[in-house]
């Protein structure tokens, strides 16, 4: 609407979700915002109702990720509105484009202690990246825009808080129309320093990481990498920021990433961070190796320029969109002479890494038991059988968590996980926001039991909204991270790490969807696809035996724990 129109506040914020193209909003209803909600059938709105507001932003998150659009969620003011942290926070650490609405108590009696009453805006100050206030029904529509639109500019999760009084009245207003902020590339001088650094370099590495795929830049790393012969690694948890099956590829950093990706790394010269903030626990010594290169000049892209060396030592900090960067770093290099021919030699070195550590990995798969099945089987089953355009959501855990050596993606926008943020329950939910993004690609979730004890209840969601998402439970009976912690540093003193699980493919199939029971390796296969030719909300149990990977973090505990009271001492090492 291009001119002021008359309408009621309601009207203009659910007209400004349409101008912003919101289809999806997740949530639980709520009295603070029904008056708007009323209004969401007839503007073409879906609510996806869900059993917890954490999932509702969660689902917000995957729809995000797969869609590159905004995801939206809402909830009752006040407890609903907490529920929301855990999930926004692993958005912010994501940078997904997450619209937080929170409805709040009355502007008349706010600070009186009323019903479902706390001071909403402080709660999100530190894991939003913008935050409004309506502070008057009559910047409803205009407060809302702006949220939405410093989203996808700043790529991470904003709030607009509303007090539920501010949803009713009547007003003179504008629906502005969204308007796309134009990108860089860069500052051209540092453009072409890097240019220069990258054409002079011996042995240069591409890290790929999220900014690659956000912006659209999967393409333009690989034809820079061809120019150059140059390995890819992707950053930790974005194993999908380069096609797995390019000679080029090696695989993931990170905990249980790629040995390949890792010595091809420590070997560089020259280090082109594409869209990779070089998160630290995503680049901590994995299986014993010192991968990364202490004496390579350091190139980071990336589109907040507050990254830029914040972990790493760099030696040169571009602020740009990932994309332009590696076009215009290309562009660099194709006039500074002619292409540079294969390097046959680098491409062989590539080749046997790649070689060397898929048969490693092949050999750390133990034999399973009669009843109980070898996790790393089951993750190489699992890979086997997945669909070439499916989404794959991995909760945080031991298993969950290895599953970053099995995973490998051809497209961009296939693999979601909580990132450094690691809050359990995170991938059952974000599945079902993929989903309902785009229905047209299988969408599979990794949960460990534990996980799925808070997120399980979202399988009744999936059941009435007809979601058909695949949830493959790892259960080995026991919270594994955190038992590899005890049996390492601990002396294998279990605390708290025991669980005793009912039949989950009995309570799916209790929630009315579909639950199969896998007890042997060589049904893994045939059960994922029939779970996903079914088209319905389908939870795959795997029991597995008590095998566990490698700790998440060596740093984390001294060797053998200190005690200095009495009471404890036997408890020393």
């Amino acid at each position: 609407m291009s001119k002021n129109t008359r309408m009621t506040p309601s009207e203009a914020f659910v007209e400004t979700l349409v101008a912003h193209g919101v289809t999806t909003v997740f949530g639980i209803a709520g009295s603070a915002y029904m008056d708007a909600m009323d209004l969401f059938p007839l503007a073409g709105i879906r609510l996806v109702s869900v059993a917890h507001e954490q999932n509702a932003a969660h689902m917000a998150d995957g729809y995000s990720r797969v869609t590159n659009r905004h995801g939206v969620c809402i909830a009752q003011n006040g407890p609903g509105v907490t529920n929301f942290v855990t999930a926004i926070a692993a958005a912010y650490w994501a940078h997904s484009p997450v619209v937080a609405i929170t409805p709040e108590a009355g502007s008349t009696t706010a600070g009186l202690g009323g019903f479902q009453e706390t001071d909403q805006m402080p709660i999100f100050s530190k894991i939003t990246r913008y935050q409004v206030h309506v502070n008057s029904p009559a910047r409803i529509a205009e407060l809302t825009h702006r949220a939405f639109t410093v989203a996808l500019d700043e790529r991470g999760p904003v709030q607009i808080n509303i007090p539920r009084d501010y949803f009713y009245g009547e007003l003179e207003t504008t629906i502005a129309t969204p308007k796309p902020t134009e990108r860089s590339a860069g500052g051209s001088d540092s453009l072409d320093r890097a240019a220069t650094m990258l054409a002079g370099a011996r042995s240069p590495v591409i890290i790929s990481g999220g900014g690659v795929v956000m912006a659209d830049g999967v393409d333009a790393a690989r034809r820079l990498a061809e120019h150059l012969s140059c390995p890819v690694v992707t950053s930790y948890l974005h194993n999908d920021a380069f096609p797995a099956s390019h000679e080029l590829a090696c695989g993931p950093l990170g905990y249980q990433g790629s040995k390949a990706a890792m010595r091809l790394l420590a070997k560089a010269d020259v280090v082109l961070a594409l869209g990779s903030r070089l998160g630290p626990f995503g680049t901590l010594p994995q299986y014993g190796l010192e991968y990364w290169p202490a004496s390579a000049q350091v190139i980071q892209v990336d589109t907040d320029a507050r990254t830029l060396g914040l972990v790493k030592p760099i030696a040169l900090g571009i602020r740009g969109d990932a994309r332009l960067a590696a076009e215009a770093l290309l562009a660099g290099l194709q006039a500074s002479g002619p292409a540079p021919a294969r390097d046959e030699t680098r491409l062989t070195e590539i080749a046997a890494e790649k070689t060397a550590w898929a048969t490693e990995l092949a050999g750390l798969a133990t034999p399973s038991q009669t009843g109980r099945i070898s996790p790393r089987a089951a993750l190489t089953e699992l890979a086997r059988a997945l669909p070439a355009d499916a989404v794959v959501s991995t909760d945080i855990g031991n298993v969950c968590s290895t599953a970053n050596s099995y995973l490998a993606f051809d497209e961009p926008r296939s693999f979601l996980a909580a990132m450094s943020w690691g809050n359990c329950g995170y991938a059952f939910p974000a599945a079902i926001g993929a989903k309902v993004a785009r229905p047209d690609r299988p969408a599979i979730a990794y949960v460990g039991e534990g996980a799925w004890g808070m997120s399980l209840t979202e399988t009744m969601t999936c059941v009435r909204e007809q979601i058909p998402v695949v949830a493959i439970v790892f259960d080995n009976q026991q919270w594994g991270a955190e038992k590899r912690n005890q049996l390492d540093f601990f002396d294998g003193r279990a605390v708290a790490t025991n669980l005793e699980n009912p039949d989950f493919a009995a309570v799916a199939r209790a929630m009315g969807a579909e639950g199969t029971l896998v007890e042997e390796v060589d049904q893994i296969g045939d059960a994922l696809r029939a779970a996903i030719a079914s088209n319905r909300p389908t939870v795959l149990t795997l029991r597995l035996n008590q095998e566990l990977a490698d700790p998440f973090r060596r740093d984390a505990f001294k060797p053998t724990p200190t005690r200095l009271l009495e009471k404890y001492r036997s408890l020393s090492g």
